[in-house]
């Protein structure tokens, strides 16, 4: 099984993803980042046909990849937690700007269970929402 960090290095994931598609993705740790390397990276993992496990955080950009890989091909693990927030930028003086358009089309591209879950904890907004433990794995399987 190779192991992917997922986060600053999202270039070197990319080239990782480079390899014959015989082993599983693991995502052992990603704070997130830049929405579009990581649509980037998941796309390819979309079209490789490799299962991602989910082993650790996997926290804002990192939980694009529910909308872009299969639901079949994703696993968790114990230690699996999806951390989501509203979408933010950045103004012309540096200051986070919160985005409520983006954040409503990220919601909507989420598969179902997960959108159901943020809208009943409160929808995308500043705070980090941790979805993790038993109501995670009732909605992706279990690794093996």
């Amino acid at each position: 099984m190779r192991s992917v960090f997922l986060g600053v290095l999202v270039t070197a994931a990319i080239v990782a993803l480079a390899m014959p598609a015989s082993a599983d993705v693991r995502i052992l740790a990603s704070p997130g980042g830049q929405v579009a390397p990581f649509l980037r990276l998941f796309e390819t993992l979309g079209d490789s046909g490799e299962r991602v496990v989910i082993d650790g955080p996997c926290l804002s950009a990192c939980t694009l990849v529910l909308m872009t890989v299969p639901r079949q091909r994703i696993c968790v693990t114990p230690r699996a937690i999806l951390g989501f927030h509203a979408a933010t930028s950045r103004d012309f003086y540096g200051r986070r700007v919160y985005e409520p358009e983006a954040s409503d089309v990220v919601l909507s591209a989420y598969p179902r269970p997960v959108r159901q879950w943020i809208v009943r904890h409160g929808g995308l907004s500043s705070r980090l929402l941790l979805l993790r433990g038993r109501e995670l794995a009732a909605m992706y399987p279990r690794c093996r």
